[in-house]
């Protein structure tokens, strides 16, 4: 099976890795937090037709690795899922908005956006096992020798 998508007036394969931050990098997607943003991800990738090839969800960060039809661009993508999920997110969570630092920004500015080419394997797995990997290491202090 090919890689490559079809739209009526377009053969594409489009593949991005996406990575974006809570606010000053808080740790707050944990417990129901994580569970409704990962949700409401999906929710929104499948009214805007953005396949999700891969997605983790850490405690200060979200990992995808998606397919976006050439019609919506990166920025609006991201526009989509940052925006919503934020309204979404203080509306059903309203103790986080009282905290002073949060104004009525959840994410923090920006995200940081690859595309993917022929290593998209490599991506892929690094993004569905970071989380293995992250414990595996955490705490420990690599040592390298010279």
């Amino acid at each position: 099976m090919s890689r490559y998508k079809k739209l009526s007036h377009v053969i594409y394969y489009h593949v991005y890795h996406i990575v974006w931050v809570p606010k000053y990098r808080y740790r707050v997607l944990t417990g129901r937090i994580k569970d409704f943003v990962d949700e409401n991800i999906r929710m929104l990738c499948e009214w805007k037709r953005i396949e999700i090839l891969e997605m983790n969800i850490q405690i200060d960060h979200v990992h995808m690795v998606v397919s976006i039809a050439p019609r919506i661009s990166v920025s609006q993508a991201m526009g989509i899922l940052k925006g919503k999920t934020a309204i979404k997110i203080f509306k059903s969570f309203p103790g986080l908005k009282k905290k002073p630092y949060w104004g009525n920004h959840f994410w923090a500015r920006g995200y940081c956006s690859s595309t993917v080419g022929l290593d998209e394997e490599q991506i892929r797995k690094y993004v569905k096992y970071q989380e293995e990997q992250e414990k595996l290491y955490d705490g420990q202090q690599l040592g390298f020798e010279f």
